[in-house]
């Protein structure tokens, strides 16, 4: 007696069965490492608008940018680190950039607004632990309120 070739009905449903539970247990995993992925992009962004804030004011400190005495010598919005500053000390007048572009606060929930308006900006006036924004930009941090992979909460970074 000779059998049909190809799989049974049953067969079929096993190893439905079979890669269904393995994509439920592989799910909870993906959504880690794509959580894992956008806090280091929210790491790497911070340090990178950080080293620029700093550059900027060592670049006042050493006279390169003017600044009048009642000044704290840090930019006074994002954009100035994109669009640059003319250097005093450079006879051609040539200008001084920080940025290449402000980048995205990757936890930041749409994506319709532009990225300088996706950080949460601290002046050099505000408290550590009640920042507010001011008349210059001493330090950013992301607006989420969601707590990170280690508990804290990413506008705590």
């Amino acid at each position: 007696m000779r059998y049909p070739a190809g799989f049974s009905f049953v067969e079929i449903l096993a190893t439905v069965a079979i890669l269904a539970l393995m994509a439920t247990a592989a799910v909870p995993y993906l959504e880690l490492v794509v959580t894992r992925q956008k806090e280091a992009e929210l790491r790497r962004d911070l340090r990178e608008l950080r080293e620029a804030i700093d550059a900027y004011k060592k670049a006042t400190d050493e006279g390169r940018i003017p600044k009048l005495i009642d000044e704290s010598g840090y930019p006074k919005q994002l954009e100035d680190l994109v669009n640059g500053v003319v250097d005093a000390k450079d006879l051609s007048k040539r200008k001084i950039y920080f940025l290449r572009r402000v980048p995205r606060d990757p936890m930041f929930p749409t994506a319709d607004v532009p990225a300088v308006r996706t950080w949460g900006l601290r002046s050099y006036e505000s408290p550590p632990d009640q920042p507010r924004e001011g008349a210059d930009v001493f330090d950013v941090y992301s607006m989420s309120e969601q707590k990170g992979l280690d508990g804290v909460p990413y506008n705590q970074w």
